[in-house]
């Protein structure tokens, strides 16, 4: 039997991906920091040991903190995309049957309703565009926080010369590690592997978690350096 591109099943395209001109912007910083890093602290880096770079890092990671709420909304958004036909496919089997006389129409169902609900909602789903932009916020979330990331204790070495090892920046570790295994995830997903994407949005979960349990010993931070730096 021939086999045509219009029986074919549609795959879905790559989502638009309009990250990538942040991302590199976003590298901008670290790259402008690498001489003072290379000459460690003590050096004439005065503007990178200031309050406003030494701000840097806990503003863009508040803003960070609500992007990660931001793009799993529009992640559970265009899952409930992709859960919409499986529902009504499920409703429609549900209908009552059409009379064996063709010209006798099937009897009104309360479930036509709800079938119609549905469908309008997943229209107004895709038009919304949930899935490009959850791709797109997710991919400056990995680009802009594990630079951000490392620019946090970068900048404390600049200004003190050494590391402080605790809660923060442990728990500021985990945060990267789960952001990479979740893009990790994001092949075997865009293949349809229901279990990938289900535990891609397990370690989000985790991943926000563990952001809000931070904010508190992020706050210390931030106070110690109002105390000890001063402007630019």
């Amino acid at each position: 039997m021939l086999t045509t591109e219009a029986t074919k099943k549609k795959r879905p395209s790559p989502p638009k991906n309009n990250s990538l001109a942040l991302s590199l912007t976003a590298l901008a910083p670290l790259a402008a920091a690498l001489p003072a890093l290379a000459e460690g602290p003590g050096g004439d880096n005065h503007l990178l040991t200031g309050q406003l770079v030494s701000l840097l890092h806990p503003a863009t990671m508040f803003f960070l903190f609500g992007a990660t709420g931001y793009t799993g909304w529009l992640g559970l958004r265009w899952r409930r995309t992709r859960e919409i036909p499986d529902l009504v496919k499920a409703l429609k089997a549900q209908l009552p049957r059409a009379p064996a006389d063709a010209e006798t129409p099937r009897p009104a169902s309360p479930l036509d309703g709800q079938i119609s609900e549905l469908e309008a909602e997943r229209k107004a789903l895709i038009a919304s565009g949930a899935r490009d932009k959850h791709f797109n916020w997710g991919s400056l979330l990995l680009a802009l926080g594990v630079l951000i990331a490392i620019e946090g204790p970068a900048n404390t070495y600049l200004r003190t010369g050494k590391l402080f090892p605790g809660p923060h920046l442990y728990a500021g570790a985990g945060i990267v590690v789960l952001w990479a295994a979740a893009a990790a995830l994001v092949p075997q997903m865009q293949k349809g592997n229901d279990t990938a994407r289900s535990l891609h949005i397990a370690l989000n979960c985790v991943n926000l978690a563990l952001f809000a349990w931070q904010v508190p010993t992020g706050l210390e931070i931030v106070a110690k350096v109002f105390e000890f730096t001063t402007l630019p």
